[in-house]
């Protein structure tokens, strides 16, 4: 079983985010705890800065390597080094560029949101945002749905972010910059955050992750209107915002306080996509429109949007060797019309 000493050593050898110091410099390990019988290994860590990103990639790395030195699971709590100790080694480097919201920026920020979950959102934003770089457009994709993240999974991501300096790299996938709270958390655990940190993590999304020069960046919002779509739009003030609905006229009613959200927040509504808006046949090609009809044009004429499009329900196809179990491809039957509604987005809001 791993000792303290070894635990203190794997620790110190890992750098703080910010002041670029390693932890056994600034004597960041303040307690270890081992139980044996457990394999369990518990450490109080001090660090510069609680609540970021970096934070949690720090976390991620002393996890792995602790369990790599044979600590079956690891209890982590951290703490904020006192005022003194950050003056002491504070490292005067110089700060990073500007962030995608400073007013210079020349990204364009589109919201994928919806009244209410289980309506395909997130699969209508990967696969958007997939169209749009088909296009040859710069996009990055934020998986903002904090608490129920599925991005990485649908897209078939399998690497994690790395670090350079201050900055977190995100992941590309077909051509998409992608960064999602799934890459932060260790094996699908529940995040329980309250709405501040929340806000913090969003932040930092914008901040601290090195974009580069974007044309679009998504977001998948949560479903509904709560605390992460309501720092959406006080952080975004011109975002562009496109709801997502199925045929069902409940849930086009229910998708309408989204919509009537973005307006009050002066977000633009630039359309409204039905999901799942029929089932068609293979063998006969017979539409059957198992939810119902009428939603999506319903929800256009009440926002006084365009219809971008309907999407069907079909299973992308499976490729062993490359998977990405809710990616289209460009040449299916449903990618064709992701393409097409990619075209009529990049219409609404370059006209």
């Amino acid at each position: 079983m791993i000792q303290e000493q070894e635990v203190r050593e794997i620790i110190g050898s890992l750098t703080d985010p910010f002041l670029h110091k390693t932890l056994g410099e600034i004597g960041a390990v303040e307690e270890v705890s081992i139980k044996e019988e457990k394999k369990h290994v518990s450490v109080k860590i001090g660090i510069s800065k609680t609540g970021t990103g970096e934070q949690l990639q720090l976390q991620q790395a002393i996890v792995a390597k602790l369990k790599e030195a044979g600590a079956e699971s690891v209890g982590l709590r951290f703490t904020e080094l006192s005022a003194e100790v950050i003056a002491k080694y504070q490292d005067a480097a110089p700060e990073a560029g500007a962030s995608l919201l400073s007013p210079n920026s020349k990204t364009t920020f589109v919201a994928i949101a919806s009244g209410k979950g289980g309506v395909g959102k997130s699969t209508v934003s990967v696969n958007l945002a997939i169209a749009l770089a088909r296009l040859g457009k710069k996009v990055g994709l934020i998986d903002a749905d904090i608490y129920g993240f599925s991005v990485p999974d649908m897209m078939g991501i399998t690497k994690r972010p790395v670090v350079r300096g201050d900055q977190v790299i995100p992941v590309n996938r077909f051509g998409v910059q992608v960064i999602s709270m799934g890459f932060f958390v260790e094996d699908n655990a529940p995040v329980i955050w309250r709405g501040p940190m929340l806000g913090k993590m969003l932040n930092n999304f914008f901040h601290e992750v090195e974009w580069g020069d974007l044309d679009y960046l998504l977001l998948d919002l949560p479903p509904g209107t709560g605390d992460v779509a309501l720092d959406v739009h006080s952080m975004l003030p011109a975002c562009k915002e496109i709801i997502v609905s199925t045929p069902h006229p409940t849930a086009a009613f229910v998708a309408a306080r989204a919509g009537a959200m973005a307006l009050q927040t002066d977000h633009e509504v630039v359309g409204v996509i039905e999901n799942m808006a029929y089932f068609e046949s293979k063998l006969t090609g017979e539409r059957e429109y198992v939810f119902g009809k009428g939603g999506g044009e319903k929800l256009s004429e009440e926002l006084r949007v365009p219809l971008l499009g309907k999407i069907p329900l079909q299973q992308p196809d499976w490729n062993e060797e490359d998977f990405a179990p809710s990616v289209y491809a460009e040449d299916h039957p449903t990618g064709k019309i992701y393409k097409e509604i990619a075209q009529k987005v990049l219409g609404e809001i370059e006209k």
